[in-house]
């Protein structure tokens, strides 16, 4: 197949991503984590163990710190995150996940290793590892040169 002939990898990437949002969240809330959403994962994708700054988040995520005050009021709302006092500025609040959060987390990434494993065995282990490989490494150095 010839570049001319597939579709251009943005729409491969962004097709790819809403079926695999769409069961990931089938299956989450199947596993009752009603309420959980797509938008939720602009926290969970950035948000570190020790819990992190608003501002912090709405950064990495690249949203207006509104946007993200909106996605944190919503899983605190839901049991999955809360706000506590920032241990190196008292003025300041982190945003951490409750046990909840974290049981949803590892609930996710067990849901997310499954869909890997069912993609794999739609291509095959190998492409599918390699194919994973390469993204890896074009992520890496699209953020490098970026300066991410």
């Amino acid at each position: 197949m010839t570049t001319s002939d597939r579709r251009h990898i943005g729409q491969l990437l962004v097709q790819t991503t809403r079926h695999m949002q769409a069961e990931l969240f089938r299956r989450l809330a199947a596993a009752g984590l009603d309420g959980v959403r797509a938008p939720h994962t602009h926290v969970s994708a950035y948000i570190k163990a020790d819990g992190s700054r608003l501002t912090d988040l709405a950064r990495d995520a690249r949203m207006t710190v509104p946007a993200m005050l909106e996605l944190v009021d919503d899983l605190e709302r839901l049991g999955y995150a809360e706000r506590r006092p920032d241990p190196s500025d008292r003025r300041a609040k982190l945003v951490t996940l409750t046990d909840q959060g974290w049981a949803a987390m590892r609930t996710a990434r067990k849901v997310i290793a499954d869909l890997e494993d069912e993609y794999a065995r739609m291509v095959g282990r190998r492409r599918f590892d390699e194919f994973a490989a390469t993204f890896e490494d074009l992520l890496a150095r699209i953020e490098s040169r970026a300066g991410d």
